[in-house]
């Protein structure tokens, strides 16, 4: 059998047109003679619905265009499996299924829904979907093939040492014979998830002594990015097939060679990342209907990095770079952004806020007279750059890209309705050393883009004189580590403490800026999520809360 894996980027809620993408690329696979064409988890509705599926006319919708895809399919000789939002099955307590469509012939000839519904991390599925209660092979020209759906391949008892399920769906249908998995998923990139992803399903297939062929969605939905790099490995666990990562793509594999198309994929993981970063940008933007993006740019690094991924994500015809100098600004944040700007190539605009900060001082005075100046001077000049830039957001019809960092974000180190304000937190899942990393990555695929002064320059929101990050915070190589263990792994301070051999007082400030300042990340922009543990969608905590770890 000649097997073509669909590595699709579907648009949620684009029911009409994520068929069409696929029959485009069916007729493709067809005209090479292959056998089966296999298209991702929920590819007709796009990962995540949410509670799209919760209205009965999208599910009807969902049905109609599988019906659509089986019939324009139907002369091509090939035969289809896909993922679609389907009905539960009468006396079910949700009215969705997570379903995989078996398509020949112009008909749907078999449907299986998803077993194992994950509720951890970014994933509610159990809130949606009813689970599978059984699942069978079904057989093309005999060859009998076990059709998975994501998570049902990620509880396999020898390779995780806490497992989330009591059902191993890939053990009971390789019991009733199988000559291979298929697995369609929507799995979400973070770090090292390819590696972690590949290793397991490798795994599977030594152990019951089968081939094992994953295709995964691509692109961006939300705050999600999705990675592809579908694979086929072989019953040693071996890669035998292996497509693009952060790109559509059409694989091909001989199931009786045991032999497919691999492509290059970069080992680098920071390579990788900014990759993610790309794609996230440029599909959160485009499917949510702008073609082009407002960033400000201070002379920093992280204004700096969030300028050059909007260029490779959208163009430098489309992106627009934004100097607004307050009293406190030095020269060089002038002339770092200019001269990014013109090595990106792209519109830059100097929009002074001082004439704007000194009025909104002078009608304060009187209010706050008697007191020292403090945050609310500092962050009145955060505040008129956030309205500059959204004022330019409605008179062009852009998107404003914030630039903070996870680092800031998870402290407070940020201003409400000033620099937080925008549509799309690029880079607030990419703590400040990481930022630093990535900008090299900028200058090795674009030589000296970043002024080399961006790097050496102490980090400053320059909003008092001769400010520096680390009148307030530690250095970023201290406190990253710290959030680190903190956010992303739920490690106690003290525990914290012991392992940086740091001392704990230090461990325990950091870690109440994290909790005190939950109000302001959950009015912050939704960010692109490419660490195991992201605030937002993946990291879900009570504003108003006591608990003091």
């Amino acid at each position: 059998m000649k097997l073509a894996l669909g590595q699709v980027n579907p648009t949620v809620g684009d029911l009409a047109g994520n068929v069409d993408r696929m029959i485009a690329m069916t007729r493709k696979a067809a005209a090479v003679s292959a056998d089966l064409m296999v298209f991702p988890e929920l590819a007709v509705s796009g990962y995540p619905p949410r509670d799209l599926v919760e209205i009965p006319h999208y599910l009807e919708r969902n049905e109609n265009e599988l019906r659509r895809l089986a019939r324009e399919t139907s002369a091509l000789g090939i035969a289809v499996i896909v993922g679609y939002a389907g009905s539960s099955e009468p006396g079910g307590s949700r009215p969705a299924s997570n379903c995989a469509a078996y398509l020949r012939n112009g008909q749907v000839l078999h449907r299986q829904s998803k077993m194992l519904l994950p509720t951890y991390d970014v994933f509610d599925e159990w809130r949606y979907f009813e689970p599978a209660k059984n699942q069978q092979v079904w057989q093309l020209d005999g060859c009998r093939m076990a059709v998975t759906i994501c998570e049902d391949v990620w509880n396999d008892k020898q390779f995780w040492d806490r497992r989330r399920y009591e059902r191993d769906p890939v053990e009971e249908l390789v019991q009733q014979g199988t000559d291979i998995v298929i697995n369609i998923a929507s799995s979400p990139y973070h770090m090292d998830k390819r590696k972690l992803r590949l290793n397991m399903i490798s795994a599977t297939a030594r152990r019951w002594d089968v081939p094992i062929a994953m295709v995964n969605q691509v692109g961006g939905n939300d705050q999600l990015v999705f990675d592809g790099s579908s694979f086929v490995v072989g019953a040693d666990g071996g890669i035998r097939a292996r497509a693009n990562s952060f790109r559509e793509d059409l694989l091909f594999y001989d199931t009786e060679a045991g032999v497919g198309d691999i492509r290059e994929q970069s080992s680098n993981e920071c390579d990788a990342l900014y990759d993610a970063l790309v794609l996230g940008t440029r599909d959160y933007t485009g499917k949510c209907g702008f073609r082009s993006a407002i960033v400000g740019l201070s002379g920093g690094m992280d204004s700096s990095l969030t300028a050059a991924i909007a260029v490779d994500a959208l163009g430098a015809e489309n992106v627009m770079g934004v100097g607004m100098p307050g009293p406190f600004s030095s020269e060089g944040s002038i002339s770092d952004a200019k001269q990014l700007a013109e090595a990106l190539g792209i519109r830059f605009e100097i929009i002074s806020i001082n004439d704007a900060y000194a009025t909104m001082t002078k009608a304060l005075d009187t209010v706050f007279e008697g007191r020292e100046p403090d945050t609310a001077e500092e962050n009145l000049q955060a505040r008129l750059r956030g309205d500059t830039l959204m004022a330019l957001s409605n008179k062009f019809g852009s998107i404003v890209l914030t630039t903070g960092n996870k680092s800031e974000i998870a402290v407070g180190y940020c201003t409400l309705y000033g620099d937080m304000a925008g549509g799309l937190a690029v880079i607030s899942d990419v703590p400040k050393t990481l930022v630093y990393k990535l900008a090299r990555i900028v200058n090795q695929r674009r030589t000296g883009t970043i002024p080399e002064s961006v790097f050496t320059k102490p980090p400053s929101a320059e909003l008092r004189p001769d400010q520096k990050d680390t009148d307030s915070l530690p250095a970023y190589e201290v406190l990253d580590p710290i959030l680190q263990l903190y956010v992303e792994q739920y490690e106690e301070p003290s525990a914290i403490a012991k392992k940086l051999g740091l001392p704990e007082d230090l461990i325990r400030d950091v870690t109440r800026k994290v909790e005190r300042n939950e109000y302001k990340r959950q009015q912050a922009a939704p960010g692109l999520r490419v660490t195991s543990k992201a605030f937002g969608m993946g990291r879900r905590f009570p504003i108003a809360q006591r608990y003091s770890p």
